[in-house]
């Protein structure tokens, strides 16, 4: 298969898939009803589309409500009802979701089966709604400001951009946002759980992590000041934050300064890159996220039981090579890959951290094309070759 007949077939493919999708009944039922099931859970949410799409279709705004543990279904049923507009009049071309919580706990956002379910919702915004899955974002308030922090990074390859607001972090790992950007807003006063701290300290976390790739972790931090747990990060006026979060945290300085702290407005200037040169994949995170059958990110696999380590590998275009800069998977890590990434018409060369390399020699099928698709139901994942990031001493 040739690089035209790849993409013919890629093409093929995918229209195939979306028709599949929406002559399935059970497909149509979950968007027609606003509840998808995984196993015994259900995840119900609202929808409303606003505007109309660009030539790409609709960017996707998904919500996440406050509330969580030691509250009743009922409270966290209306803070799931004020989800329903409370970011909504921010967004003037899109689709508005809020989804509730799956359970009434304090990770209501991110119980187990919480991650399938959101594959889902996106694979079917895609398929039924003409969403654009490179403009898919993530926020939240409070509970939601948890879910972001939880959710984020064990799906980052799914989302343009996120937004947490009033949120902890709970102690979760970002390394895997090196290409989501991600803005935390709290209010100065939010001392519950140290949230005002601990946002400030995340920012220095993202500050740690951003160091020498100013390209990756992109974020923005805002404290409010003297607000509560509440603060408006959903209003068109400019809000009052901190100009140095540090020196508030360190010295209890306040100085102030305007901003537009409008969630939507951060989010919207972002797009995903499916296809970043540089990919930083740390394993942990699919520990809470083991209902997931989904076995990639961007363009790495490891099978779905190596649960712990971290890979890091990029594309060198000019000398058409995957360099692995780090591979904790006992060689069980692969390269997915398509036309857009390297030249699978010349070999394609392995290069390794200690210098070793292998060549190989790409063949482009179209098994793996129809693999990649089932597995993310995503077109900017199908993959027409994959090779092993291991080195063969034979």
């Amino acid at each position: 298969m040739n690089s035209s007949e790849a993409q013919k077939c890629l093409d093929d493919l995918w229209r195939e898939y979306c028709e599949s999708l929406r002559a399935d009944p059970g497909r149509r039922a979950e968007v027609e009803e606003r509840c998808i099931s995984h196993g015994e859970v259900k995840m119900r949410y609202g929808m409303e589309v606003i505007g109309e799409p660009g030539p790409e279709g609709y960017p996707v705004y998904i919500a996440l409500h406050g509330g969580g543990s030691g509250e009743t279904p009922d409270m966290n049923n209306r803070q799931w009802e004020h989800m329903s507009v409370y970011y909504k009049d921010s967004v003037k071309c899109g689709i508005y979701v809020n989804p509730r919580g799956v359970r009434d706990t304090w990770d209501t956002h991110a119980n187990p089966e919480s991650y399938p379910l959101y594959d889902r919702l996106i694979e079917n915004l895609v398929a039924f709604c003409g969403a654009d899955p490179n403009r898919v974002y993530l926020m939240g308030f409070s509970a939601g400001g948890d879910g972001v922090y939880l959710v984020g990074p064990r799906m980052a390859d799914r989302f343009a951009a996120l937004h947490m607001s009033a949120g902890h972090h709970n102690s979760g790992s970002l390394v895997n946002l090196y290409r989501t950007p991600i803005q935390l807003q709290v209010g100065m006063n939010d001392t519950a759980h140290d949230r005002c701290y601990e946002t400030v300290r995340y920012q220095d976390y993202l500050e740690s992590l951003q160091k020498g790739d100013p390209e990756g972790y992109i974020h923005n931090v805002y404290v409010h000041v003297d607000k509560p747990h509440n603060f408006g990060d959903n209003v068109q006026e400019d809000q009052t934050v901190l100009v140095d979060n540090r020196v508030w945290l360190s010295r209890g300085t306040v100085t102030r300064r305007r901003v537009d702290a409008n969630a939507v407005h951060f989010l919207e200037q972002f797009r995903r890159d499916p296809l970043p040169d540089r990919v930083i994949w740390e394993l942990d995170a699919r520990e809470r996220a083991a209902q997931r059958s989904v076995e990639s990110f961007y363009w790495l696999q490891v099978p779905g039981e190596i649960r712990k380590g971290t890979i890091v590998a990029r594309l060198d275009r000019e000398t058409n090579s995957i360099v692995v800069e780090r591979d904790d998977t006992q060689g069980r890590a692969r390269a997915l890959l398509n036309d857009s990434m390297l030249d699978l018409d010349r070999p394609v060369k392995v290069v390794f951290p200690d210098g070793y390399r292998n060549v190989h020699n790409v063949v482009r099928t179209k098994e793996t094309m129809e693999e990649t698709l089932r597995e993310r139901g995503d077109r900017n994942y199908i993959f027409s070759a994959s090779l092993p990031l291991a080195f063969d001493w034979a």
